[in-house]
């Protein structure tokens, strides 16, 4: 096998394979199928990339068929919505398919099938139809209208289709196998009864299709050859072929299915009814706000549709289910934007630098280097004056060794500009600093050549020129959500995981070189990160977006909040020895503000799991955190976990843990009865006083 070869993924090797078997190249054929029923979303950026990528590497057709068999659901304003998308993600598709363009050809094999006793029509309630049907380890039974004639199966069809029952009355089933240990095999729903409004048949037909039986017959009739579909379709195969079975003719291209992983992205969640409810209950501001993994909604944080090709090129192709760090999201974005955002300057939390000994009313303006990874990009003019903003991070009246920004006493260049130094701070009423006063070095400026200029000076500052800042609202966008898997626990709503501060909106100062931009340009803000122009930016009020951090700042909070919890155990064991009770208070304090701060829920309640063993300061240590912190509580425990958990403390010899397990129990409501028993065999051995007194407070 060649290099090439070796490189193609598995779905290319098929192809190749049925190409080498004498299939012919020009019969190829894809397409990528959405349900309008919502944004796409970067789950189906890999499926876009995956079809039409395949279209390109064999020059064939690839289409774009909206699957609109719901018009409950469905809506033009999500058509538009993914045409949209997909032209900006560099796509074009051969021809634009609907299903609803086949519901005609669709009802006429229906009848054929009814005619050949392949199809009949069920009068049973949904629930009752739910339990013929049996269960995966149960074989279903017949229904009591699945023997009808054809001629009534005919005439319910028909009259279902004329709209003359109501929602629910009957359905149209395949009369498959009530035996096979593929459930969907089952005798499964072809149509159901619909009196809604579809938003391009309009009133039409009072019956609908359902998704299995329309999406293999919709293939055959655009004569795909490869249908692509994700790894939960893997059981659909079979009915898939059952009904092109019904209709295959030799002399045409018979589509086949093939199912490749999806995407599963961490501290996201791509349900399309999630994602409608968090849209719908204003938890965010619309599917293309900022914060959405909608393409629509990175598009307009700022990110480029080549990051998200690059994105979609290196997860590649595979077979198993994995989830996928966002930051390597994150990271292609970086990558493309570094190469292609300008460079300018923002001061986003200002505090106002005046250079005392530079000349009043004096201004300058000073050579900026546009993209240093772009040599094209040329410079720009930068307005220097006395008055500066610099971000109030940058400067501390006393600093610690390795404070490399400003201070008093200590020299920073100001990029492109000068070196100055700290003298002097003016404080408001409440002791804020309102004003830094410094002083430059006149012949340092930078580029000059002059020997002050090649002077070395431990940091670098961004500012903005005060008399010619333009002022900007800044949205600080971060991730929505703080756990890694929002909707994988059990117990546990999503929307317990938001991150309150995945949105926070400042004033800010941008250079001036920023007042005419546009809705969708990007830049890096220096120091600060990559931003883009918002759609709500004007030319009186600039509006922009972080799109991402110049460093993953998410890995580095994940790593403290990791090595804090190691850390925070060794405190326990020094709080266990301690005899002095001051101090023990103390590191008691110190153990719960640790506690306290963890927002990671999978890491908190791993760090539970992990410390339910024969070891009292571990047993104090899942104790203390089950008690004190506000992400994780005894409900998020496996059963088995807690209960162990609550038996070992209440047998500990250390009266701390004991005290602990007390209190967790007291909070605990669903499980506090289940150990009465052992919380009164332990108030008549407990010599403690202060266990004894917590025991004699409970209701036992």
């Amino acid at each position: 096998m060649s290099t090439e070869e070796k490189s193609l993924h598995f779905i290319e090797q098929i192809i190749e394979e049925n190409l080498a078997n004498g299939f012919p190249q020009h019969k190829l054929r894809f397409r990528f199928p959405p349900e309008p029923n919502g944004y796409l979303h970067i789950g189906h950026a890999k499926s876009i990339c995956l079809n039409f990528g395949l279209g390109l590497r064999y020059n064939a057709p690839v289409n774009l068929r909206f699957d609109d068999t719901n018009p409950a659901k469905e809506e033009q304003e999500y058509v538009d919505a993914i045409k949209e998308d997909l032209k900006w993600l560099g796509f074009n598709w051969a021809e634009e398919r609907y299903a609803s363009d086949y519901f005609q050809q669709l009802y006429e094999w229906a009848v054929e099938m009814i005619k050949k006793g392949k199809a009949y029509v069920d009068s049973q309630s949904s629930e009752d139809m739910a339990a013929q049907k049996g269960s995966p380890t149960q074989a279903g039974v017949d229904g009591p209208y699945r023997n009808r004639s054809v001629e009534e199966n005919l005439t319910l069809f028909e009259a279902m289709k004329n709209g003359d029952f109501p929602e629910g009355s009957h359905v149209l089933r395949a009369k498959i196998d009530m035996s096979s240990t593929n459930m969907l095999m089952r005798d499964p729903l072809m149509y159901r009864i619909l009196h809604r409004h579809h938003h391009r048949t309009g009133n039409d037909w009072k019956i609908y299709p359902m998704y299995d039986y329309a999406h293999g017959e919709s293939d055959y009739i655009e004569q795909i050859s490869h249908s692509i579909c994700t790894l939960e379709f893997v059981m659909h195969r079979e009915l898939y072929n059952w009904f092109l079975d019904q209709i295959y003719d030799e002399n045409r291209v018979r589509p086949h299915q093939y199912e490749f992983a999806r995407l599963n992205l961490n501290y996201t969640v791509m349900s399309k009814r999630k994602l409608l409810q968090l849209v719908q209950e204003n938890i965010v501001s619309g599917w293309d706000d900022p914060r959405m993994p909608t393409i629509s909604g990175l598009r307009r944080r700022g990110y480029t549709a080549n990051s998200i090709r690059k994105f979609c090129e290196i997860i590649g192709v595979a077979k198993r289910e994995n989830v996928i760090d966002v930051s390597l999201l994150e990271f292609c974005l970086r990558e493309d934007l570094n190469k292609s955002a300008p460079r300018v300057m923002a001061v986003l939390d200002p505090v106002k630098v005046i250079i005392t000994n530079y000349p009043e009313g004096k201004e300058e303006f000073l050579d900026a280097e546009n993209n240093q990874e772009d040599e094209a990009a040329g410079f720009r003019k930068v307005p220097f004056s006395k008055e500066l903003y610099i971000e109030r991070e940058d400067f501390l009246e006393v600093a610690p060794a390795k404070f490399f920004r400003l201070s008093i006493g200590n020299e920073v260049r100001l990029k492109n500009a000068y070196i100055i130094k700290g003298e002097s701070v003016v404080k408001d009423a409440n002791g804020n600093i309102t004003e830094i006063h410094v002083t430059y070095d006149e012949d340092s400026r930078s580029g000059s050549g002059s020997e002050a200029s090649q002077r070395k000076v431990a940091g670098t500052l961004h500012w903005v020129s005060i008399p010619h800042a333009v002022e900007a609202e800044v949205r600080l966008y971060d991730r929505l959500f703080i756990d890694e898997a929002p909707d994988s626990h059990k117990e546990k709503n999503f929307l317990e995981f938001m991150n309150i501060n995945s949105l926070q909106t400042v004033k800010g100062y941008v250079e001036p070189s920023l007042a005419n931009v546009n809705p969708g340009d990007k830049f890096q803000f220096q120091r600060l990160g990559y931003f883009n122009v918002d759609k709500d930016s004007t030319a009186s009020k600039l509006v922009f977006n972080k799109t991402v951090g110049l460093k993953d700042a998410w890995e580095e909070k994940g790593k403290k909040e990791a090595n804090l919890l190691m850390n925070t155990q060794k405190e326990i064991n020094k709080y266990v020895k301690e005899k002095d009770e001051t101090n023990a208070d103390l590191l008691l304090k110190s153990i719960v503000d640790n506690i306290e701060s963890i927002d990671n829920f999978s890491l908190i309640n791993q760090t539970v799991v992990k410390n339910v063993k024969n070891d009292n300061n571990s047993l104090l240590f899942a104790n203390l955190i089950l008690l004190h912190s506000d992400k994780v509580q005894a409900k998020d425990i496996e059963q088995e976990v807690l209960t162990k958990l609550y038996l070992m403390s209440l047998k500990s010899q250390l009266a701390a843990v004991r005290i602990a397990a007390i209190e967790n129990l007291k909070n605990d409501y669903l499980h506090f009865d289940d150990f009465k028993t052992q919380l009164s065999d332990l108030k008549n051995s407990e010599k403690n006083d202060q266990v004894l007194n917590l025991l004699n407070s409970l209701v036992l």
